[in-house]
């Protein structure tokens, strides 16, 4: 049962104010061994996944963008190279560690003229209202605390006619279900444990997954949150789901 006070952590309730620090413990543990991960679980699919956000996203030069809850800066590549020099885009993460692998990246591909690195909180957004034309999070919205508040942080910050899309884990068709279930809990652990040396936050990831929002359920709050023609895009028969939506 869930009450104000607590909320989800994986599979476990735990208060409200813990589970940030929490799941800044998965991600300390974890950066080292991010992007290996990434594609030693999906089989690299995660790539196609992020290309289709970008496609989606289709900003023009000298344009304004914001990647939240950014990881190692795949978006935020890929978005700084749509805006081009004389475009911003603006990378943040609640994480340190992740911001400064997000941070590395960008400097290794020679993109810093046009790239922000801020680490700040998804549900509070320090940034001016309508600031930006688009606003991306891919695979973080599942470790926020309030996603209805970070999604309203998230509209406001857009300006009129701006696109917010998030690209999450979500529930594959029932065909799949089996299949999916048996990978995330019994490999998926197995791979944290001899890739990145840690069970534990891979399971954790495979249990987040679980607990969030299904499609339908995340078109809702989008529009909850003050986003109008919000709509969803099935990857992967639904394993993960771009949601789209404009701030007016």
């Amino acid at each position: 049962m869930s009450d104000d006070k607590s909320t989800d952590f994986g599979f476990q309730r735990v208060p409200r104010q813990e589970k940030a620090r929490r799941v800044r413990g998965v991600f300390d543990s974890v950066a080292a061994h991010y992007d290996l991960m990434n594609d030693l679980m999906s089989g690299g699919a995660h790539r196609l996944w992020k290309r289709f956000a970008l496609d989606a996203a289709g900003l023009r030069p000298g344009q304004a963008a914001l990647d939240v809850a950014g990881g190692s800066g795949d978006l935020a590549s890929g978005l700084a190279r749509q805006v081009g020099k004389k475009g911003t885009v603006v990378l943040t993460d609640i994480n340190a560690a992740m911001l400064a692998r997000g941070r590395d990246r960008l400097i290794d591909e020679g993109q810093v003229s046009n790239v922000q690195c801020v680490q700040a909180n998804a549900e509070c957004l320090p940034f001016a209202d309508a600031s930006f034309h688009a606003v991306t999070i891919g695979f973080g919205l599942r470790n926020v605390t309030d996603k209805g508040r970070a999604l309203a942080s998230m509209c406001r910050v857009l300006k009129p006619g701006g696109q917010l899309l998030v690209l999450e884990f979500s529930r594959p068709l029932p065909a799949l279900q089996p299949l999916y279930d048996a990978y995330s809990f019994r490999i998926l652990p197995l791979l944290g444990r001899y890739v990145a040396g840690d069970e534990a936050s891979y399971r954790y990831l495979a249990e987040s997954i679980r607990m969030h929002p299904d499609q339908e359920t995340l078109l809702g709050m989008m529009r909850a949150a003050g986003l109008e023609d919000c709509r969803c895009h099935n990857l992967s028969g639904g394993i993960v789901a771009l949601h789209r939506g404009r701030r007016y």
